[in-house]
Formats: C-alpha cells, sequence, structure tokens
C-alpha cells in the first residue's frame, strides 16, 4: 500500500469527474456539487451529520472500482475529497453556522474510532503504524486469512456498524489522524468546522470483549486507557485551530446503571484540563434521555452546549423545563433526521420559542434529530414523484433549510412565504385522497387484539412437515437470493426503461432462475430458492406492488459500507392489488422436484425499512402491510409452494431503546409476523430470517413467532447465538445458526464448516439444525458462492455420517 493508502492523508481539492462507467476519472461528467450561495448566516444553527455517499452513490462506486483492483487508493481519496468538500460548501451556502467535520467515512464511523485508538485486532497483522486501507478495509470485511469483525445494527437504524473487539491487554495509540485531517482540509477550503468524535464511553460501552475473552470482561473498564489518545487528538485539533469539538454519546440514552454513568463523569473530568480553550457539544439521539442521564449529562465539566433529539425525545422536553445549566447551551434537535417527511415549522417554531424562555435568548442553536446520515441525500434530483407527495417530503439537503429558516425566523427574520408554504403543504397531506383507504382501515382496526396464530403446535407441524419433505438431518438450504450480476441489473433496468419487452424479460429471468436452480442440484442443496434475479431489493421489490407506496429514483440510504439502500416511502393505507410472487415461484418449482422455497419479505421488515407515515401509529401500518402479505401466503400455498420463508431481519432493529417501551412493541411486531401466515395447513412450512442484531434480549420473541424454522445470522458474530440457547432457552422449531459470513468475499474451508456445525449440534437437537449461510448471497460472486457453499454441503454430509455412527 502506498502511503496514500492510509486514512490519515493529504488532502485532494481536485475537480471531482465520473466517466460513463461508473469508474472514477479525471476528465468527464463532473459531479453536481452544490456551491455556497449568498445567503445570510443563520444566528444560531447546526447539522449533527450529514450523509456521505454522495448524490448519486459515488463514493460507493469509489469503493467498489478501488475493491476490485480497478483504480488506485490516491483516486479513491480524490473521490472522498470531493464529496466532503461538496458537502462543506453546501451547508456554508446554506448558512449553517456549527458545520460538522470527520462525519465522512470510507466504510463506518466506529471502525473509524477503532482505527484512531489503535484498537486493531491482532489476527490482522498490524504493525502499530498510522492505520492504511489495507487493515482498515481487512477489519470491514475481512481478507483471505482472517474474517471480518462483527457487524451490528447502530441502535435501532438500518444503519450497521462494526463492533469493538476489546480485551484487557488492548494496547492503545494514536493511530489515525482523519478527525485532524479533515478539520485542516475544510480550514482549507474556507470552511470552520465542528470536528466530531464518537464520545469515549459510548465507543466502550458498544464495544464487545474480544475472541476468546471471557464474557464477563467489561470494555468499560478501559476508559482510563483510551482517554489519553482523546486528549492527544483534542490537542491536535486545538493546534489547528478549532473552536468546537462535538462528541457524540448516543448511548446516554439508554437505560443506564450508576457505574456506567459514572464512567462518564470520570471520562469527561479527565479530559477538562484538555478542553480548556474550546467549546464542547456533547450530542445524544435517536430517544429521550432518563432523569438519571440527564442530571449526569449537564453536570459534566468542560462541556459549553448538550444536544438533545427533540423528535423521537419529547419527554425529554419535560426534563429541560424543569431545570437547565445556566449559560449553557441547547442545540435543539427539532428537525427529523430519520425520517424524510417535511417539517411543521410553524409547530417547530413554536417548540423553539418555549424553549427560549427557559433557557434563554441565544441559547437555542437550532439542529437535527441526529445525523442525516439516515435519510436520503437530495429531493432535486427526484423528478418523477407525484407533485403532491414530493410537497410533503424532505430529504437531507431539504432538512438543512428546515434548519436554517427555523433559526433564522427564532432570531427575528422569519420568511413568511416559505411558512406559508410549508402549512399548505402540511395541510394538503390531511387532507388527501391518496392517503385513506377506508376497508383497509378497519380491516386491520379488527386485528387489535386477537393472537393470530396457528391451530398445531411446532412440535406438531415440524413432525408432518418431515414425513412430506422427507428430508435428512441437517438438511441445508440458502436464505434466498444469489448474485445479482450486471446482466440481470441490466436486463431490469432494459425492462423498466421499456427498451426490453415483457415476454424477453420474463425470457431472460427465467434462463437466471433455471441456472440457480441447476447449480443448487448440482451442489446438492435440499432446499432451493430461486435466487431472486427479479427482484432490485427486499423491500422496494414489494412495495413497488403495494397500494400506498411511492419511490424514489435517487433516495439511497447506506445501510453498511458500499452496500446502499432505497426506502420506499409509504404515505398511504397499505392493501395488495394482486400476487406478487407466485408467477416466479412457480416457474421455479416446476424445474425441480425438491423442495422450492417461496421467498417473501416480513410486514415489520417491510415498515422498518421503508420511510413510514408518522400520521398514525406504526403499529397500525405494519398491520395493514401483515394482511397484504397474509393474502400473497395464502396465494403460494394454493399455487402448491410448501415451503414459504417470510424473513423479519429488522424485527430487532425496531426494538424501541427505552426498556418500558419495549414490551409493547414486541406484542405488535410478533402478532404482524403471524398474521402472515396463521391460516396455512400444517403441512405447509414457514420459515424465517434474522440477521446482524443482538437477539439474546429477544429470544423468547423469536420463539413467540411461531415460524417452524427461523435461520439466524450467527458466524460473523462469532456464534454469540449459541451463547444464550444452552440457558434454559428451549428452542422447538428447527434453527438454522448461519455457518459462515456472506458479507465478506473470504471462501470458508471444509473443515471451518464442519467445527461450527459440530459446535451447533452440540447445543441444539440434531433433528431441528439447519446448515445454511448467514443471509443472502446477493452481493457475493459466483466464484465465492459456488466454493462457499459446495463446502457447506460437504460439512453437512460429513457431519450427518459423524452422527449416524
Amino acid at each position: 500500500m502506498s502511503q496514500l493508502s492510509s486514512l490519515s492523508f493529504r488532502p485532494y481539492y481536485g475537480s471531482l469527474c465520473f466517466s460513463v462507467n461508473r469508474t472514477p476519472s479525471f476528465r468527464r461528467f463532473k459531479l453536481p456539487f452544490r456551491c455556497p450561495t449568498t445567503r445570510a448566516m443563520a444566528s444560531q444553527s447546526h447539522i449533527v451529520g450529514y450523509p456521505r455517499i454522495g448524490p448519486k452513490r459515488e463514493l460507493k462506486f469509489a469503493l467498489e472500482s478501488f475493491w476490485d483492483g480497478k483504480t488506485s487508493a490516491d483516486e479513491l481519496q480524490a473521490v472522498a475529497a470531493g464529496i466532503r468538500s461538496s458537502i462543506w460548501k453546501q451547508l456554508a451556502g446554506a448558512g449553517i453556522k456549527y458545520i460538522p467535520s470527520n462525519t465522512f467515512s470510507y466504510y463506518d464511523q466506529m471502525l473509524d474510532t477503532t482505527a484512531m485508538l489503535g484498537a486493531v485486532p491482532p489476527r490482522y497483522g498490524w504493525q502499530r503504524d498510522e492505520v492504511g486501507f489495507e487493515t482498515y478495509f481487512s477489519m470491514a470485511r475481512g481478507n483471505a486469512d482472517v474474517p471480518a469483525m462483527e457487524m451490528t445494527k447502530w441502535f435501532d437504524t438500518n444503519y450497521h456498524y462494526i463492533v469493538p473487539e476489546l480485551g484487557p491487554h488492548m494496547r492503545f495509540s494514536y493511530a489515525s489522524h482523519k478527525a485532524v485531517d479533515e478539520f485542516k482540509e475544510a480550514k482549507a477550503l474556507g470552511v470552520d468546522t465542528v470536528p466530531v468524535l464518537i464520545g469515549p464511553v459510548s465507543y466502550l460501552l458498544l464495544s464487545k470483549p474480544a475472541r476468546g475473552i471471557e464474557q464477563c470482561f467489561s470494555p468499560l473498564s478501559l476508559i482510563g486507557y483510551i482517554v489519553p489518545v482523546y486528549k492527544e487528538v483534542v490537542a491536535e485539533l486545538k493546534a489547528a485551530g478549532a473552536k468546537w469539538v462535538q462528541f457524540d454519546e448516543p448511548t446516554l440514552v439508554w437505560d443506564l446503571d450508576a457505574e456506567q454513568l459514572q464512567a462518564f463523569t470520570h471520562a469527561y473530568s479527565e479530559l477538562e484540563s484538555s478542553l480548556s480553550g474550546l467549546n464542547v457539544l456533547i450530542e445524544t439521539y435517536f430517544a429521550d434521555v432518563t432523569a438519571d442521564n440527564y442530571r449526569t449529562l449537564t453536570s459534566l465539566k468542560g462541556v459549553t452546549g448538550y444536544g438533545f433529539d427533540l423528535v423521537r425525545g419529547a419527554k425529554t422536553l419535560e426534563l429541560i423545563k424543569d431545570g437547565f445549566p445556566s449559560g449553557k447551551q441547547l442545540f435543539a434537535g427539532v428537525v427529523d433526521g430519520r425520517n424524510i417527511w417535511a417539517n411543521d415549522l410553524a409547530s417547530s417554531l413554536g417548540t423553539l420559542q418555549d424553549l427560549e424562555d427557559i433557557v434563554g435568548k441565544d441559547k437555542i442553536v437550532v439542529s437535527t434529530s441526529c445525523s442525516l446520515l439516515h435519510t436520503a441525500v437530495d429531493l432535486v434530483n427526484e423528478t418523477k414523484l407525484d407533485k403532491d407527495i414530493k410537497s410533503w417530503l424532505a430529504f437531507a439537503a431539504q432538512k438543512v433549510d428546515e434548519v436554517n429558516a427555523l433559526a433564522n425566523a427564532l432570531s427575528g427574520q422569519k420568511d413568511e412565504a416559505l411558512f406559508s408554504a410549508n402549512a399548505a403543504a402540511q395541510a394538503s397531506r390531511k387532507s388527501s385522497p391518496m392517503v385513506m383507504n377506508e376497508a383497509v382501515q378497519k380491516a386491520a382496526a379488527a386485528l387489535n387484539g386477537s393472537e393470530q396464530r396457528r391451530g398445531t403446535d411446532v412440535g406438531g407441524r415440524l413432525d408432518t412437515q418431515r414425513k412430506k419433505l422427507n428430508l435428512p438431518i441437517l438438511p441445508t438450504t440458502t436464505i434466498g437470493s444469489f448474485p445479482q450480476t450486471m446482466d440481470i441489473r441490466r436486463v431490469r433496468r432494459e425492462y423498466k426503461d421499456k427498451k426490453l419487452s415483457l415476454e424477453d424479460y420474463v425470457n431472460a429471468i427465467k434462463e437466471e432462475i433455471n441456472k440457480v436452480v441447476k447449480l443448487q442440484e448440482e451442489l446438492d442443496i435440499d432446499v432451493l430458492v430461486h435466487g431472486e434475479p427479479e427482484r432490485n431489493d427486499m423491500v422496494e421489490y414489494f412495495g413497488e406492488q403495494l397500494s400506498g407506496f411511492a419511490f424514489t429514483s435517487n433516495g439511497w440510504v447506506q445501510s453498511y459500507g458500499s452496500r446502499y439502500v432505497k426506502p420506499p416511502i409509504i404515505y398511504g393505507d397499505v392493501s395488495r392489488p394482486k400476487p406478487m410472487t407466485v408467477f416466479w415461484s412457480s416457474l421455479a418449482q416446476g424445474m425441480t422436484k425438491k423442495p422450492m422455497k417461496g421467498m417473501l419479505t416480513g410486514p415489520v421488515t417491510i415498515m422498518n425499512w421503508s420511510f413510514v407515515r408518522n400520521d398514525q401509529p406504526r403499529f397500525e401500518t405494519c398491520y395493514q402491510i401483515a394482511l397484504a402479505m397474509k393474502d400473497e401466503v395464502q396465494d403460494l400455498e394454493k399455487a402448491g409452494i410448501t415451503v414459504i420463508q417470510i424473513d423479519e431481519p429488522a424485527l430487532r432493529e425496531g426494538l424501541p431503546l427505552r426498556k418500558a417501551e419495549q414490551a409493547f412493541y414486541l406484542d405488535w411486531a410478533v402478532r404482524s409476523f403471524r398474521i402472515t401466515n396463521c391460516t396455512v395447513q400444517d403441512t405447509t412450512q414457514i420459515h424465517t430470517h434474522m440477521c446482524y442484531s443482538n437477539f439474546n434480549d429477544i429470544i423468547h420473541s423469536i420463539i413467540d413467532m411461531d415460524a417452524d424454522v427461523v435461520t439466524i445470522e450467527n458466524s460473523k458474530s462469532d456464534e454469540k447465538l449459541l451463547s444464550v440457547l444452552p440457558e434454559g432457552v428451549q428452542f422447538g422449531s428447527g434453527i438454522g445458526p448461519g455457518v459462515y459470513d456472506v458479507h465478506s468475499p473470504r471462501i470458508p474451508s471444509d473443515k471451518e464448516i464442519r467445527d461450527k456445525i459440530k459446535n451447533i449440534v452440540k447445543v441444539l437437537e440434531n433433528n431441528n439444525v439447519w446448515v445454511n449461510p448467514d443471509c443472502g448471497l446477493k452481493t457475493r460472486k459466483y466464484s465465492e458462492v459456488r466454493p462457499a457453499l459446495s463446502n457447506m454441503v460437504a460439512a453437512a454430509k460429513y457431519n450427518r455420517e459423524m452422527l449416524a455412527k
């Protein structure tokens, strides 16, 4: 790797261009950067963070080109510098006073912090120099020799972070100067920024014990060892001219115990002398803070301002009204950073004015509720949306304008025309006939209070299904998707653009399905899938066929690394006009005598992975989707599909962060899943799949879903799932803990998978265990999938033979 492959790099200030094949070039097609305007500077405005993917996913294409060896580290860094420059200039031009830096990341902000602290697991062979791309991307994606670090959900969002692996002997050192370099980079462009750091306590609370370390080890015990590194970072930022620093401490919205709260007091007390001369913002988001957390936060030493999510944390308003530290600044997150609905400017301004009476004039800073990372980039790029629906929306760029408008209004410079147009759009949405469907509302309301369960318990159903399906012990299957080749993407794109006839499209997809079926039969997989070549995304595909959904052209949001999703917008009541998957599933089943799974996405995941309407409770929307999917399940069963998978990877993701709210969510979320399949026959086997979340605390709810087979990510998280099952948990259904990580190009050996299966059957009953990958294979290449699945099947057969002896 060249010196420029380090995460601490010299800024690139050249013009950024792209060629038509999306390989970085320096000649053609300039990126449509926004330039500064001449707007007046808002007196007090702040953005917690901003999407780093580029307006048309420029970072994705640059990363994947670099990973494929098509472009250099220098070219990747040039693309990144261009994106950062565009963001800073855009925010400055919009009139934002407190502009964040160090919110850009090549993969993940928690991984960036791991690099900054030199907390690299030993298996990556890091030599304790500056952390460069080779080590950084090995931690994120694995390599030929070692697996990647665990990835899990960032609080209750669909963003995934790389989980730090820490142990008592971890040596920390200042190993990535990215935060300082990006501050200097912005300053050289004439933009004064607020460097953003993941706070030391949240970093540790979001970490896990390293592999081989006793689970009773607490990463929080390392607080005294990482604070000195933070001191070095802060010292460099001050020397570079920083006036502010922002510490993101989102774990302050959790239910924290006394020891955890004491860690905050200790950490910021230790940092106090280093922070002298800097303005310090502690930012929280995603939920309310408890009264104890609020008291701890507002008593931290050396802090200038506190940031709160006042969209999802409405109760925090009461805490502020009961008392706010004199002379401190309140960064009021009144613009929603998690959803894409336009802000009700009049209502938000009223809230801000009430707060100003409490906190003091000029002490209120208008802000977003959290980073805008979780929203799409710019509504300007959406030229095909219904004009009424578009008037109800605000993406990241528009939310910046909302922050600016509210800050100006609070300081006496209210744009009356803008506020009037906003009020008209709010009224239009409330009265639109597109939103309400009375029949759907009545059907969903009738579900309240009903259990919606199948008549026979899971044990009896499994006996009936084993006789019908005639499967061996340790049956093999995959999660659903197979690699989406460039040819298949081209076919879908040309059909959508009406450049390909329906007949030619069906023939092309049919040919791909046939290839996938033959490959699985050749590998001797027991329960097959059709590979989903007709699907663009596991949520968008269904949303396009349901009423009440709208779709964007460029509404991309980062899920992890270079994996972005384009969430549908649920704007109205949901129903299913006609069957969605029956044609393709029936076609695939006709190609084989083996069981072919019908593949569906569950209602909770469709809802959680969409931008959801905020004008009714979420459970009502979820029940509507569940009824639509119930119709689809019944039609698949009528068509002769005897194995149906209803994926719910987002079930855990939607769990409220506060414990007091969790039971209600789990009740309606689990019931929504059961609604989809409560009427099928005992011989129809219902599967579900979950991935990349911590399932320990909801394992009983997973059992209560009453699925026949549950496949769960297990390999990337170092078999964490198995650790919770022996503790008196009786898993009566079939269960498939994933045996290899599909989010890494690494191909696991036959022996490695054999050993994993052996560990699984030590914990679970042989007759109930399934063998499958961690997740779908959509993002992998066939050159990786074929050998990996071959090794998986061989490992399953080996263990069958061992169990038979």
